[in-house]
Parts: C-alpha cells; structure tokens; sequence
C-alpha cells in the first residue's frame, strides 16, 4: 500500500511499502525483529512525523523486510519535562542480519536524521530501537536480567557497554508497548514469558492514557 492508513495518515507523505500493514502478523518466521522509532525534534528532513516516515522508508531501502507498522502515536516527553511530546510507532522487520549489524545500520540511519548521541534521554530527532529479534538473548541471561532489574535512580546514568536484547527497558515503556501491541501483542519475552499484550495490559493506566493515536 502507498500510504499508512487510520488514525495515523500522514498527508503527502507516502511510506513506498507494499508489504506494509497495520494487520497482526505471526512473528513465528525466522528472525524477526522489531524497531521502536521515536523523536521529538525538527530535522533538516521535517517535523518528527514526517522523520518517522522518512526513517521507515529508509529501513526498507537500506535493510529490507519490513512486514508490519503501527500507526503513529503522540506521547509525553520521557523522563516527564525532558522536552516536547514525542511521536513513536514500531515496526517488525524479518532480516537476515545479525544483531549488532542491525544495529550498526539503524544506528546509520539515526545519524542521517541528525541524531547526537551525547546524552541518555535528551530530545531528539529520532531513536531507532532494536527491541528483540525473534527469542534471542544477548549476551546471556544473567546480564539481561540485571539491566532489567537496575533500579529507576541507575538508570538515568548507566547505560550497558554492549547490545542487550531484548531490550531491558521494554516491559516498562508505554510508548514502546502499545504500538507494539497492535502488530505484535503474541510475542513472548524470553525471560519472563509475558507476550506484549500481558505486558502492555500490566502497564499503570495513567501510563497507557498518555499514548494517543495521531
């Protein structure tokens, strides 16, 4: 399809996927991963929507594969007055790829969008994720399980010095969970066994009523 459909409609701004949908898709097949993209500020490609948009064309045309998005969602700044509200959505991606040359690749896309990487949490023109990819646990489960446990306070300043997935903040994010949940609610956590939906549905309710379809 030329265009993201619903709530999510980006006028003159096609995405240029035809395998793209916003319906649930298995996430069974061979290495799948799936991106959170987020950003809050103006680049030289447009507004934050538009750098979305811009960013999931680029995953297609640089990495391929791209088999669902969600739509588009406005959401508070995190942590809470750290700068204006992002737009997030996610997509599932079935690569070949490794984990880190995945990463190695979004991270090239987020510098064509201007992204710096000075400072964790800072706005920003645009965050490409690696949440998961299939059940894969890096670099092993006790490692994965102590970033998943790092208390609020160490989270502002520690941050791992190597690719941890899935990703340790991913059960407790809202603005990474609900897009998630909408193409991807039966994905299972390797470690804890909740699917996204369990884990979206466990989130607090003034979390979940901040995330609003644009």
């Amino acid at each position: 399809m030329g265009k993201l459909n619903g709530p999510g409609d980006l006028p003159h701004i096609s995405l240029g996927l035809d395998r793209v949908t916003h319906n649930l898709v298995s996430v069974q097949k061979d290495r799948i991963a799936a991106i959170a993209l987020g950003g809050n500020l103006l680049s030289t490609l447009g507004f934050p929507e538009q750098n979305i948009i811009r960013a999931m064309r680029d995953v297609q045309e640089r990495i391929g594969g791209i088999v669902a998005v969600s739509r588009l969602y406005r959401t508070p700044a995190f942590p809470p007055g750290s700068g204006p509200d992002f737009v997030n959505a996610a997509l599932l991606l079935d690569t070949g790829l490794s984990a880190p040359a995945l990463l190695s690749e979004l991270h090239a896309i987020e510098r064509d969008h201007g992204r710096e990487r000075k400072e964790r949490w800072r706005a920003r023109t645009l965050d490409l994720d690696l949440l998961w990819l299939d059940d894969t646990i890096l670099p092993d489960t006790p490692t994965l399980e102590s970033w998943m446990l790092l208390p609020a306070e160490r989270q502002r300043t520690e941050s791992p010095d190597r690719l941890i997935l899935p990703h340790p903040r991913l059960q407790d994010r809202a603005f990474v969970l609900i897009p998630l949940a909408e193409i991807a609610p039966f994905w299972c956590h390797p470690l804890t066994g909740q699917t996204v939906a369990e884990m979206a549905a466990a989130l607090p309710e003034a979390d979940k009523a901040a995330i609003c379809p644009l």
